[in-house]
């Protein structure tokens, strides 16, 4: 006795168990691309009937049925059967259930196999513009930080060892750029995603006469795939989208991770806001930066869906195989994954209070103006090695009597090399420090005013392109 659900029920004189049905089915990872099989099922039934195919009638039949199971879908008014399988089926067998056989006729010149390609594309280009305009407003806040707190100096880290005075514009800066980057490689991936595999039916293409290109343009694709095989069985795609993610959620570990050391009292940089802060159940006066340390966490999912999905394609034969079912659970995961730390992430440095005085106490330990005493010799020709070894003793006598470099005298610089001049001491001036690295790129206020330019136009640009492209 065969499942009428079953697509394949004519070559079959008997059906799978409870157990294959419920190991073999997609329904519950995939029901979530239900707007986008419905879309393309609407767009192919159109472009069936304009090309004689189908029925001008039945085309509207199917159309009206399929918008009716989208919302009810969308009402939760929608009982999934996991006897169909996946979504393609569970949305087929209740639109033939409603209209009769014009239902059984949109599967005209398509195989389920290039339906989920073209859900799946359609799916990435959606999230990826979600994910690009979540990774804009992360990027103004930012900046916003970096106008708000200019002139803020504060320790700059190698090691977490002290090493150079920096300020925080500066600081933040460097994870702006790491976010444009992030940005541009969601635009790859968006852009990868936008060529429809439609019309390639099983693996071989289809008899009946498609115009691939209308369904294309209908879709908001700007490309049509240039050869069947490749096109169903073509998951490149979901893997750029899942790697965007991924090293950006490396990018927002590493700044979770600074929001982490950054909040605790041996820091002291930064106040996190208690709705972005949890407690103890046992200790009374902790505040936890539990958020951060979630989004730092979690970028170890991230890893392995990546690393997951790439095997999942390793040595997979052409054309489409079972194994491309297990492509859909670690791209949502990514995708739902960054989107929730990037908001998490907004949430967390708009609210946060900055502690200007700690910053700046910061900058004076850990004798950050060494290597500004060591320039200051080899500007006057003495050889850095030579230099660095001079200033080097210099850190090593002031350690040992609890000093800083700032507390030393003119008659004890020149004592060390009769190079230093009366304003040798001007050089481990911590604002003077600062605002000497001018080079392109560098720390100086007027450098960092630069950037601050560059990224708001690299923001605004991004903007304008996510405000295009939602257009569609």
């Amino acid at each position: 006795m065969t499942d009428a659900k079953t697509p394949w029920g004519g070559r079959f004189t008997g059906t799978p168990g409870e157990f294959q049905q419920r190991f073999g089915a997609s329904l519950g990872t995939d029901a979530r691309l239900y707007a986008e099989d419905i879309a393309g099922s609407i767009a192919h039934a159109r472009m069936l009937a304009s090309q004689g195919v189908i029925t001008g009638e039945d085309a509207a039949l199917i159309e009206a049925g399929l918008l009716g199971i989208q919302r009810d879908i969308e009402a939760g008014a929608f009982a999934f059967d996991l006897a169909d399988e996946d979504i393609h089926m569970a949305v087929e067998s209740e639109l033939t259930r409603r209209i009769g056989d014009a239902g059984k006729r949109l599967h005209t010149g398509r195989s389920r196999n290039d339906q989920v390609a073209t859900d799946m594309r359609l799916h990435a280009k959606r999230e990826a513009l979600r994910l690009l305009g979540s990774n804009a407003r992360l990027r103004s806040t930012l900046v916003r930080l970096a106008e708000e707190h200019e002139g803020v100096v504060m320790p700059g880290y190698t090691h977490l060892q002290k090493a150079q005075p920096v300020l925080l514009g500066h600081h933040l800066l460097a994870y702006t750029w790491m976010l444009t980057r992030d940005a541009r490689r969601l635009r790859f991936a968006y852009e990868a995603a936008d060529v429809l595999p439609l019309g390639s039916a099983a693996l071989a293409g289809t008899t009946f006469p498609l115009d691939r290109g209308a369904v294309a343009t209908e879709l908001g694709f700007s490309a049509v795939s240039a050869n069947s095989l490749d096109a169903v069985s073509d998951r490149d795609f979901a893997a750029d989208l899942v790697y965007a993610c991924t090293l950006g959620m490396v990018h927002l570990s590493r700044l979770a991770e600074e929001l982490v050391l950054w909040s605790t009292e041996e820091f002291g940089f930064i106040t996190m806001d208690d709705a972005w802060s949890t407690g103890s159940s046992i200790m009374p006066q902790k505040k936890n930066p539990d958020f951060a340390e979630l989004v730092r966490g979690k970028t170890g999912r991230l890893v392995g869906d990546l690393t997951g999905l790439l095997v999942t394609l390793k040595s997979l034969p052409l054309a489409y195989n079972k194994d491309l079912q297990e492509d859909k659970e670690p791209v949502f995961d990514a995708i739902d994954t960054l989107a929730d730390s990037l908001r998490a992430m907004e949430g967390m440095l708009s609210t946060m209070h900055v502690n200007e005085a700690r910053m700046a106490a910061g900058a004076l330990g850990g004798f950050m103006a060494a290597t500004d005493l060591a320039d200051y010799l080899a500007a006057h020709g003495v050889p850095f090695r030579e230099a660095h070894e001079v200033v080097g003793k210099l850190v090593l006598a002031c350690e040992r009597d609890g000093r800083r470099l700032q507390d030393l005298t003119h008659a004890e610089l020149e004592a060390a090399s009769p190079v230093f001049g009366a304003d040798a001491l001007a050089a481990i001036d911590i604002a003077s420090v600062v605002s000497r690295r001018t080079t392109e790129g560098g720390t100086a206020p007027v450098r960092v005013a630069e950037q601050l330019a560059q990224a708001s136009a690299a923001l605004a640009a991004d903007e304008r392109w996510i405000a295009e492209h939602l257009g569609e």
